[in-house]
C-alpha cells in the first residue's frame, strides 16, 4: 500500500495537483481495487481535481447564512426533550434540541455531564483492575459500607457498625476508611468495627444533624463524579455520571487518547482550544445523528471555528459572537435593539456599514456575490 501511495504522490506532483492526505490514500486504494494502469490513474486524478475544485466555496459566497440555515432547519424537526444514553439504560444524558442549545450557548454548567473512560491496551480486558478504578472514581459514602446504624437518644450518641465485606467488595482499604472517619470526627471511638460518635451539643437536633453527617461522609470518589456504570463489549469501558477530565487522565492505566467528556469547557481547560473546537464538532454531529438528521460537517466546522476563533469558547448569542459585532446596527438587529442603539448614541459610535446585516437595514447592496465586486470606469487618457 505504501508503494502505491508513493506512486500516486509522484503522479500528483507531475500533474501539479495538491490533495489532502485522505484523498491520496483513497486514490491509492482505488488504484489497487480497480487494477488501473498509469494513464488511467492520470485520468482519475484529472477528474477528481475537477470535482475537488467545484466543491470549493466561491468568493463572495454567504457561508455564514448557508451554515445557519443548514443547522437551523433540521433543528426545527428535533424532539424537544430526550434523555437516554445509547446502550446504557441506567444513564440519563441530554440529547436532541436541549443538547444542541447547550452546545451553541457554550453553557459553563451543562445539565448532564458524562464521561466515557477507556483503558490502555494491557488493561482493557482486566476486569479486576477496571472494577478497582471504577470504585476509586465513583462516589461512595459511609452509609454504603455500614452493617448497622442507630441513634441512641438515651445516651445521646450515634452508633454504627462497619461491614468489612462491603468495604472489600468496593475494593476500598479498611484502614483508609478508618482514617477518614477519625479525620472528620475527631472524638469518634472505633473498636472492633463499632463506631461511636457524640454530638458537640447534647440536643436531639444536633444528634440528628450528626447522624446525617456520619452517613453522608464520602470515603472514596473523585470530585464531580457520582455514579459509574461498567460495560463490556469488545473491551471494558466505564461510563460516569458527572465529569472530571483532569483527575481521570492523571490516573494510571487510563487511555488518554480515547477517554472523553461531553463538557466542552472542561476539554478547553484540560486539553486546549483546538480540542474544544473538535469537541463542539463531534458533539453537534452526534446530537444531530441521534435524531436521524444529516448536516454537512463543513457547516458545523464553521460554527465551531467562529465559537473558538479568539482562543476561548464563546457562545453564539447576545453574550458572545452576535453581541460583540463591531457594527451597531448588526448588534441591534439581533437582540436588545433599544439598548444597543442607546449605548451607541451615548458613546458616539460610528457604523462603517461593512457587513451584510447593516446594509440590508439601510437598503444598500450587500457585500456578497455581485455586490462584492466594484465597477470602475477607465480613463481614456491613461
Amino acid at each position: 500500500m505504501q508503494e502505491t501511495i508513493e506512486k500516486v504522490e509522484v503522479a500528483l506532483e507531475n500533474a501539479g495537483v495538491e490533495f489532502p492526505e485522505s484523498y491520496v490514500e483513497d486514490l491509492a486504494a482505488a488504484y489497487i481495487r480497480r487494477n488501473l494502469n498509469d494513464d488511467e490513474l492520470d485520468e482519475l486524478i484529472t477528474r477528481v481535481k475537477v470535482a475537488y475544485d467545484r466543491a470549493h466555496v466561491e468568493a463572495g459566497e454567504a457561508v455564514g447564512t448557508v451554515a445557519a440555515q443548514s443547522v437551523g432547519e433540521p433543528g426545527t424537526q428535533m424532539t424537544m426533550r430526550t434523555f437516554h444514553y445509547a446502550g446504557v439504560v441506567e444513564l440519563n444524558v441530554t440529547l436532541g434540541l436541549p443538547r444542541l442549545i447547550e452546545i451553541v450557548d457554550a453553557r459553563k454548567k451543562i445539565s448532564t455531564p458524562t464521561m466515557d473512560i477507556y483503558f490502555e491496551e494491557d488493561k482493557r480486558q482486566d476486569e479486576e483492575f477496571v472494577k478497582t478504578i471504577a470504585n476509586k472514581i465513583a462516589k461512595s459514602t459511609l452509609n454504603d459500607v455500614l452493617d448497622y446504624f442507630d441513634l441512641n437518644y438515651a445516651e445521646m450518641k450515634v452508633e454504627a457498625v462497619l461491614d468489612k465485606s462491603k468495604i472489600e467488595a468496593k475494593r476500598l482499604n479498611y484502614n483508609e476508611v478508618i482514617q477518614k472517619i477519625q479525620k472528620t470526627f475527631k472524638k469518634a471511638e472505633i473498636k472492633d468495627d463499632k463506631l461511636i460518635v457524640e454530638p458537640p451539643k447534647q440536643s436531639i437536633r444536633e444528634l440528628r444533624l450528626l447522624a446525617d453527617k456520619v452517613r453522608d461522609l464520602q470515603i472514596s470518589g473523585i470530585k464531580g463524579i457520582g455514579r459509574v456504570i461498567i460495560r463490556k463489549d469488545a473491551e471494558w469501558v466505564i461510563h460516569t455520571e458527572g465529569s472530571n477530565l483532569g483527575d481521570i487522565l492523571a490516573m494510571e492505566g487510563i487511555d488518554k487518547v480515547r477517554t472523553t467528556t461531553n463538557d466542552i469547557h472542561e476539554i478547553e481547560t484540560v486539553l486546549g482550544i483546538e480540542a474544544a473546537r473538535q469537541a463542539i464538532i463531534d458533539e453537534t454531529q452526534n446530537t444531530l445523528e441521534n435524531q436521524g438528521l444529516s448536516v454537512d460537517v463543513r457547516h458545523i466546522m464553521l460554527v465551531a471555528d467562529m465559537m473558538t476563533s479568539e482562543g476561548v469558547v464563546k457562545s453564539i448569542g447576545r453574550h458572545g459572537i452576535s453581541g460583540e459585532k463591531s457594527s451597531v446596527l448588526a448588534r441591534a438587529a439581533f437582540e436588545e435593539t433599544g439598548k444597543h442603539l442607546l449605548r451607541a448614541s451615548i458613546r458616539g459610535e460610528v457604523d462603517h456599514l461593512t457587513g451584510i446585516i447593516e446594509n440590508i437595514i439601510i437598503g444598500q447592496p450587500i457585500p456578497l456575490g455581485t455586490g462584492s465586486v466594484g465597477v470602475k470606469m477607465a480613463n481614456k487618457n491613461e
